[in-house]
Formats: C-alpha cells, sequence, structure tokens
C-alpha cells in the first residue's frame, strides 16, 4: 500500500537562513521561502534565477517573460551559525 503523506524529512524549515554549498550559487546566502517536501527541493530567496516563458492566453495580447526562482534540491544548502 502505497503512503498518501509523501512527506520527507528536510533538514531546513521555511525562513531559516541557508548557504549555498554546491553548484553555480556556491557561496550565497539567502532565505528559503519554499519546501517541496515530495521531491526534496527548495526555493531560496534571491537564488538560482531563471526565465519562464508564456504564450498569449487571448488574441491581440502578448506573451511575456517572467524571470523567477527556481528549486534547488536541499542537500545543495547547509544552515547559517547563527
Amino acid at each position: 500500500m502505497k503512503n498518501k503523506n509523501n512527506k520527507k524529512k528536510i533538514h531546513v524549515k521555511v525562513g531559516d537562513e541557508v548557504k549555498m554549498v554546491a553548484g553555480q550559487e556556491k557561496g550565497k546566502i539567502g532565505l528559503i521561502k519554499k519546501i517541496y517536501y515530495s521531491k526534496s527541493k527548495v526555493i531560496v530567496e534571491g537564488i538560482n534565477f531563471g526565465f519562464k516563458h508564456s504564450k498569449s492566453t487571448r488574441p491581440g495580447q502578448s506573451g511575456e517573460i517572467k524571470r523567477m526562482e527556481f528549486p534547488i534540491h536541499s542537500s545543495n544548502v547547509a544552515k547559517c551559525k547563527e
């Protein structure tokens, strides 16, 4: 039987100050905004920006390109000492 509550344990919480320990943004510090427990990923404020392209939904409306933060695996962040 599958477990309906797929909430995996993650070593950080929303609002924690974390430091990037791996990846392109290594060494940067930010706050946890959101946690995706099922995928073990977190969104860190000000880190890992990307672009999201969206088509127009109605005729005459133009599409847009949004700059937003993308999730990072929780193993790539470490809590900052306070």
